[in-house]
Order: structure tokens, then C-alpha cells, then sequence
């Protein structure tokens, strides 16, 4: 089942944009479809797991554990990942057991993971070696993999996709969403390839106060992506804070995604998409410019934003390929 999943070689589909503002400024903008790579399993978090899992498989471990929010796309996509794979899974859960019935936790423990919650004080030690021993106490000889997946053995997974991009197209700038900075590294470092033109990179923080995550990416970045002076993460474009957005947010993603027929989500790609509209009428982008959009996946978020009463669900696709599986 490894084979199936991971070890095929993915080539995402890049698909051009049509937008009245992207003709207004004399841009070429595209997306790579990483949401596309798997129904489940889509976006960065394929590409973030792959080498993760490959590591787990090869070492005998007797099974995984990560971390992640009660509506963690990292969380859902762990957890079908291991059961595919028959790997016993823990997830350390941000919240309280109340949360475990709700739309992406009740697909995880259906997969077959066990949830571990912790209040947020307790999780906020998640980086700590001692708090890490503890849990390794609890599970011996259990994986550990960091939240949203972003460690070392992320990067070469993320690194793929600009080999992808550079067979697809000529490009001047990548930009894609931030949350826990592996992405991020992960493209930089793949950018950062001998002879290789290099492109400007932009990450769209989408969390508040993320300043921090320029030194988590620099930790993260290769040997070599370490002299890429060409990247960017901007921070003012978090509309609010993690897990945030307003009603006009809302509505200006929709048509978006009516105008493009693309789907974005207001959490990750659609904060990408907005940081995007705004930069261009502030004059950011030279006209000509070639621009690629990652879509990073995620859409598994709008259930449980549904659920919440966030979202209409008539707004959005449903959601029949999670329940088919």
C-alpha cells in the first residue's frame, strides 16, 4: 500500500487562471493542483508524509505519533495515511475530549488513530524534549512527527514540487500559504538546486505574530538553500489570526472560486488567494509577471467549519470523497 500511495512519482496538473484583475495588471497567474495528488491524503500533506511514513516503514517502529488541533488537515491525513499502511497512530489533540466527534477527529479515530488530548498550556510543549520523553514513555517505540508534519524529512517531499514546476513551466514567483514553515523550507530548498534558475518565493503566514517561523524555516532549509536570499515570508495578511476571517473574507473567496473554478478554503489557500488580490492592487507584481499559485489542499477543513456554523454549506463542494472511503 506504500507503493500505492507515496511511491509513485505525482506530477500535479498546473491549470492558468482567468481573473479581470490579472488582465487589468498584465499577470500570468497559475495554481498546481496539489490538492489533486489525493483524495485524502491532498496538497502539502502528501508531499510532507511521504519520506515520514518511508522512514517509519523502514526502521520497525511500532507505530506514530504527531500533533495537531482538533480540526487539523495534518491530523485527518495522518491518520488515513497509517491505516492504509497499517501503522498504529497516536494524536496528540490541542482541546478537549468534546472535540471527538466532531467532523475531522471522527474520520481520524475511524481510521483508527487514538486521541490524546491536552489543554492548551500542555501543548504548547509540543517542541520540548522532556515533554517528548514523556510521550515516549507512554508509547515506546512510537514515530514522532512533528506538527503539520514540517521536520527534515519534509523537505526532500515539498523540495519535488519545483522540479515538477520547472518540467511544467517558465516562472518568475511561487507563493504559498504558511502555517508550521515546513512548506515553505521545503520549496525553498528545492529551488536552491546547483545551475538552477532561482525564483522569488513567497509565503503567506496565516496565523498572527508569525515573525518566529523565519528562524523555524531557516532550521529546516538544506545546506545549500541557506544562500536563496530570494524568498519572503509576509505576515500582514493573516486576517485576523489562525483559523480567522470575516464575512467579506468569505464572500471574496467564494467568487474566486466561482471566477477561476478552483476551490480555495479561508484557513490556508484562500488566506493565499486574498494576500494575492491585495498585493497585486498594491503595485507589488511587474506587469508580465509569471506567477504560481500552490494550492496546498486542506478542504477537508470547510466540514468541520460547516459544522461550526462558519460556513454554508451550499457555498461549497460537497464533500462525498471523504465519505467514500
Amino acid at each position: 500500500m506504500f507503493q500505492q500511495i507515496f511511491m509513485h512519482k505525482p506530477l500535479s496538473i498546473l491549470q492558468k487562471l482567468e481573473h479581470p484583475l490579472f488582465d487589468k495588471y498584465n499577470l500570468d497567474v497559475r495554481v498546481k493542483r496539489d490538492d489533486l495528488l489525493h483524495n485524502i491524503i491532498s496538497g502539502n500533506k502528501w508531499r510532507k508524509l511521504k519520506y515520514n511514513l518511508e522512514q517509519l516503514k523502514t526502521n520497525d517502529y511500532q507505530g506514530a505519533l504527531t500533533f495537531g488541533g482538533s480540526y487539523s488537515n495534518h491530523i485527518h491525513a495522518f491518520a488515513y495515511a497509517c491505516k492504509q499502511q497499517n501503522i498504529p497512530c497516536i494524536g496528540v489533540i490541542r482541546g478537549e475530549a468534546n472535540y471527538t466527534n466532531n467532523f475531522t477527529l471522527s474520520w481520524a479515530r475511524h481510521w483508527g488513530m487514538q486521541c490524546h488530548f491536552v489543554d492548551r498550556k500542555t501543548y504548547r510543549r509540543r517542541f520540548e524534549t522532556n515533554f517528548i520523553d514523556e510521550l515516549k514513555t507512554l508509547y515506546p517505540n512510537y514515530f514522532v512527527i512533528p506538527e503539520g508534519g514540517s521536520n527534515s524529512l519534509a523537505i526532500p517531499g515539498v523540495a519535488e514540487v519545483l522540479t515538477e514546476l520547472n518540467s511544467q513551466v517558465d516562472f518568475d514567483t511561487l507563493i504559498t500559504p504558511v502555517g508550521s514553515g515546513g512548506t515553505l523550507a521545503g520549496l525553498i530548498s528545492g529551488d536552491s538546486v546547483a545551475n538552477q534558475k532561482q525564483h522569488k518565493i513567497l509565503g503567506i503566514a496565516v496565523l498572527k505574530q508569525a515573525e518566529y517561523l523565519v528562524d523555524d524555516i531557516k532550521r529546516l532549509l538544506t545546506e545549500e538553500a541557506q544562500n536563496h536570499e530570494n524568498w519572503k515570508l509576509l505576515t500582514n495578511f493573516h486576517r485576523g489570526g489562525y483559523g480567522k476571517f470575516s464575512e467579506d473574507d468569505v464572500k471574496r473567496i467564494i467568487t474566486f472560486n466561482q471566477q477561476t473554478g478552483v476551490c480555495f478554503e479561508p484557513v490556508y489557500s484562500g488566506k493565499m488567494v486574498l494576500a494575492l488580490l491585495d498585493l497585486i492592487t498594491q503595485g507589488y507584481f511587474q506587469p508580465q509577471e509569471r506567477i504560481v499559485l500552490l494550492h496546498t489542499g486542506g478542504l477537508q477543513g470547510l466540514g468541520g467549519m460547516i459544522e461550526q456554523g462558519r460556513l454554508d454549506a451550499n457555498d461549497w463542494p460537497p464533500l462525498s470523497s471523504v465519505d467514500n472511503e
